[in-house]
């Protein structure tokens, strides 16, 4: 069974703003099969109870039940279920429980405004359960209380903690079996038997163990709070991951953290367990948006995506070291001339041609660090999330980047060239897409919203995809691709980018590359 245990009602609590009949109904229409007022320190008459099912003319399996809230001495506000008394503000738990024995007591809302209950507080002896998810706690807050019980094996429980029109049913609780009074949902909280609805599913993460939780019920609307634990193996994989999630924070800071261009927002961080939370964002990679839409809808989300780098570049932000660009490059590159060199393969020294220009490239624009801004890094479709608040609103739409591992201080045309390469190379196999999305379109909107075209990026762009190449490349000779079509076709765009006219003749070795 899924309740709301948690809401407020105007006629009989002075901070609620919504009426009894209108929170039942709105319960009801959320699919949950019953709510429990929880009026502070009142408790509703069975009379009152009847009067009002009678208005809303909900089902008769639809439960209307009441419990109440208690402003204790010890923890603050209570929730007290199956009592058949009223209790004043500032009753302790001992006299709650001494005096109504076989009620349920459940600890309202105890990380609301920053508070960090302790160990002994969330496991107090005469508290039952404690509400860990409730909309009047910030999704850090909600996080903590997801950690703390997993942590703990308290039970728990959700609330909605409703005081207003619009929101009823949002943190709902479900029970594992069904009941039909509040002596018997009383009964199942001291047994434990119930938990706050939610979803939680692993995830696959290199180095890492990720779970993707949703709160509460679905609703029309679909808005349901979606965070993302992440748990590193090693303290070289938690110093990157926590080095990414800072980065996040300053992004955040920089207006990515709502609107129509985004992130996923960072919650929070445990050093001691190497645990990561970030907001969750809902929809799809951008790869998986144009696959799944008509080619001619495919070119607002590439617009967006063009957009959504201009405005990271527009920060001008310098999160880290100006030279780790180089000395990652370098190493980078070498690596990925190692795996074509050590077995001898066909290709190797057109690898190592195309490296050494590259490097080269790198080597006079990395120097420059007035040109240096922070970079994704790693900016291609897969990293590219399309989302939309509200699925009956377009406006609502969204752009988000996700996974800033690879973030660096680099000349604004690494991402733009990664990402060109990355998206012919990820999306060749459906010619209609790239006909309809050509460089152009993203070029465009780039530095149309970049609001200036810097002096020489175009050949920067095209150093930088012949980079991105060479990185498709090691990646497919990686994964036992070494003598596939697709690597020799990167090669073969690697070479077309770097002999271009856009290119100064300094960055090739003298004759050219070999052909």
């Amino acid at each position: 069974m899924l309740l709301e245990m948690h809401c407020h009602t105007s006629e009989h609590s002075s901070c609620s703003h919504v009426c009894a009949l209108e929170l039942v109904q709105q319960v009801f229409a959320k699919g949950l099969q019953g709510v429990v007022l929880t009026d502070h320190h009142y408790l509703w008459p069975l009379r009152e109870i009847e009067e009002l099912r009678r208005r809303s003319r909900v089902p008769d399996h639809f439960l209307i039940l009441s419990g109440q809230e208690v402003h204790t001495r010890e923890l603050g506000d209570v929730l007290v279920f199956g009592a058949t008394e009223r209790f004043r503000r500032g009753t302790t738990l001992k006299r709650i429980r001494s005096r109504q024995p076989e009620a349920a007591l459940v600890w309202a809302h105890p990380y609301r405004k920053g508070n960090l209950p302790d160990d002994g507080e969330l496991t107090h002896p005469l508290l039952d359960a404690v509400e860990i998810f409730n909309s009047n706690q910030t999704v850090r807050e909600n996080s903590r209380g997801l950690v703390d019980w997993h942590r703990l094996r308290f039970t728990a429980l959700a609330g909605t903690d409703t005081h207003g029109p619009t929101y009823a049913g949002l943190y709902p609780t479900l029970f594992d079996h069904p009941f039909r009074d509040i002596n018997e949902l009383a009964r199942e909280i001291r047994g434990g038997r119930c938990r706050p609805f939610l979803k939680e599913i692993p995830r696959a993460g290199a180095h890492s163990t990720v779970t993707e939780v949703t709160i509460g019920a679905k609703g029309a609307d679909e808005v349901r709070p979606r965070i993302i634990l992440r748990t590193l193996d090693s303290e070289s994989s938690w110093r990157s991951a926590e080095r990414a999630h800072h980065i996040l924070e300053s992004l955040a800071g920089c207006g990515f953290d709502g609107g129509r261009f985004r992130i996923p927002r960072p919650i929070d961080e445990d050093p001691a367990s190497r645990t990561l939370i970030q907001e969750g964002l809902r929809g799809k990679s951008l790869h998986d948006k144009l696959l799944a839409v008509p080619p001619t809808d495919a070119p607002c989300f590439v617009e967006l995506a063009a957009r959504w780098l201009a405005r990271l570049h527009a920060c001008r932000l310098k999160l880290t070291p100006a030279a780790e660009f180089l000395d990652v490059e370098r190493k980078r590159l070498a690596r990925y001339v190692e795996r074509f060199v050590s077995i001898d393969h066909p290709f190797a020294r057109r690898v190592e041609e195309i490296a050494e220009v590259v490097g080269a490239g790198e080597m006079e624009l990395g120097g420059k660090e007035t040109l240096l801004v922070q970079g994704h890094g790693d900016y291609h479709p897969k990293n590219i999330f399309i989302g939309q608040d509200r699925q009956d609103d377009p406006a609502t739409l969204f752009v988000a980047a996700i996974d800033f591992e690879s973030s660096l201080c680099l000349p604004p045309a690494f991402d733009v060239g990664t990402f060109l390469a990355q998206f012919r190379n990820q999306l060749f196999a459906h010619p209609p897409i790239l006909a309809a999305c050509p460089e152009a379109l993203f070029l465009t909107a780039y530095l149309d919203e970049l609001g200036e075209t810097p002096e020489g990026f175009r050949r920067q762009v095209e150093l930088f995809r012949a980079r991105a190449c060479l990185s498709i490349a090691a990646y497919l000779f990686k994964v036992g691709l070494g003598g596939s079509e697709d690597l020799h076709r990167v090669l073969i765009e690697a070479e077309r980018a770097l002999t271009g006219d856009w290119l100064p003749g300094d960055w090739l070795p003298p004759g050219g590359l070999s052909p």
